[in-house]
């Protein structure tokens, strides 16, 4: 298995934004992580990530224990991160900062790699310019999903990386992280809004409502479930 979390909780004061959840997620899968706002979502992300630890429970990833790892061995674990609003590196260009990224998550350089997430982002034409400057909105979010790829992951997490994109520039995103999970045999987990997405994208979803895992299915079995409805909607099911 991947990725496991074992009774997983996370208190902060006498909040408990994340209650005793538990899931595997395997190599190669495709995940999708839903929940109204305030649901734990990016907590969960946190602690898998290292930016969080659980006040309970247990995250292993490929055997191991994750417990007080720091983020940079995570990192070269194999676990990318890709957050909703892109974090260029100010005056370094576009190749630069995934030089910066590979060196930080791998310990080297591949120049190859480099080259390759260049091809599969679209950003080649605008490598040697400035990342900061230079690129409009889902330019910046492609470098943010390259700068997780030149990790080299095995884990590509994905926190809302389609947030302030339109329709078209979402399935335009999907076609590059489709092609990213296919070229380079990564596994996605990804939390997102756009349900059509989702479920267009992921086999599989987890639903959190304050705190709680509340369904783990299909999106036909996940999106039609009664108690996953009533945390969107606040009132029943139809």
């Amino acid at each position: 298995m991947l990725l496991t979390l074992d009774h997983v909780t996370v208190t902060f004061g006498g909040l408990v934004a994340v209650s005793d959840v538990s899931f595997a997620l395997k190599e190669h899968e495709v995940m999708g992580l839903v929940g109204p706002n305030g649901a734990g979502k990016t907590t969960l992300f946190n602690v898998v990530s290292g930016l969080a630890r659980p006040s309970k429970g247990k995250v292993t990833f490929l055997d191991h224990d994750l417990t007080g790892t720091p983020i940079y061995k995570r990192a070269r674990l194999g676990i990318g991160r890709a957050f909703q609003v892109p974090q260029p590196m100010h005056e370094l260009t576009v190749r630069e900062n995934l030089i910066v990224a590979q060196r930080f998550g791998t310990g080297h350089s591949d120049p190859e790699r480099i080259d390759e997430i260049l091809d599969l982002t679209q950003l080649g034409h605008k490598a040697n310019r400035d990342a900061a400057t230079s690129l409009a909105l889902t330019e910046q979010k492609a470098l943010e999903v390259g700068k997780a790829l030149a990790t080299s992951p095995k884990l590509l997490m994905l926190d809302e990386v389609l947030g302030g994109l339109e329709t078209t520039g979402k399935r335009a995103f999907m076609k590059t992280l489709n092609a990213a999970r296919e070229r380079f045999g990564v596994a996605l987990l990804m939390v997102e809004h756009d349900i059509e997405t989702i479920s267009n994208s992921c086999p599989r979803v987890l639903v959190l409502n304050f705190g709680k895992l509340i369904a783990d299915g299909s999106p036909d079995e996940v999106f039609r479930n009664p108690e996953v409805i009533r945390s969107y909607t606040g009132g029943d099911a139809a």
